[in-house]
């Protein structure tokens, strides 16, 4: 049985990234708004508001957790690059999803911060070195994280909510 929560799979993470890999997890996180914009197109009220799973995020949450979510990843990154392994904050994303906006703001609201935010984070993306992508933060909860664990992570988190949208899309032959 498909566990739906993960419908790509759970993040994992092989390692130092080649070249060619990080080209492709900046290609996947230039793409996440498109792909999102793809996977909410035409929803209706009710839609935006259906749970992705039994006792899951709706639809409506999920959009709007992604830029709440990329906003802190590319902070994190700025963070490393101006600091020697700086502490992040971590935050309670279970809580954000919970505030009034997150449950009833306009998803284009949402939708149009992700884009502008991809762009920007793209384009910083794309002007790191190789040796920037071993620079690391440290989390709280996790210890050190490079960038380049970072950059895969992210790759893969905008994958990952919007193929729950879409498998749900297709569950329920939206």
């Amino acid at each position: 049985m498909e566990d739906l929560r993960y419908p790509i799979g759970k993040f994992q993470y092989a390692g130092v990234a080649t070249e060619e890999q990080r080209k492709l997890f900046i290609a996947n996180i230039a793409e996440t708004p498109a792909r999102l914009r793809v996977a909410v197109a035409d929803l209706n009220e009710e839609q935006l508001k259906t749970p992705y799973r039994p006792e899951g995020w709706t639809i409506r949450q999920l959009a709007h957790h992604l830029p709440d979510s990329h906003l802190n990843a590319y902070t994190r990154f700025r963070l490393a690059m101006t600091e020697e392994q700086p502490t992040i904050r971590p935050y309670y994303e279970d809580r954000w999803a919970e505030l009034n906006d997150s449950r009833n703001a306009p998803i284009d609201f949402s939708l149009d911060l992700l884009e502008s935010l991809h762009k920007r984070w793209v384009y910083f993306l794309e002007s790191l070195s190789e040796s920037d992508f071993s620079r690391s933060f440290q989390h709280p909860e996790l210890g050190l994280v490079s960038l380049d664990k970072n950059l895969a992570l992210y790759s893969w988190h905008g994958q990952h909510h919007v193929a729950q949208i879409t498998s749900l899309r297709v569950r329920l032959d939206w």
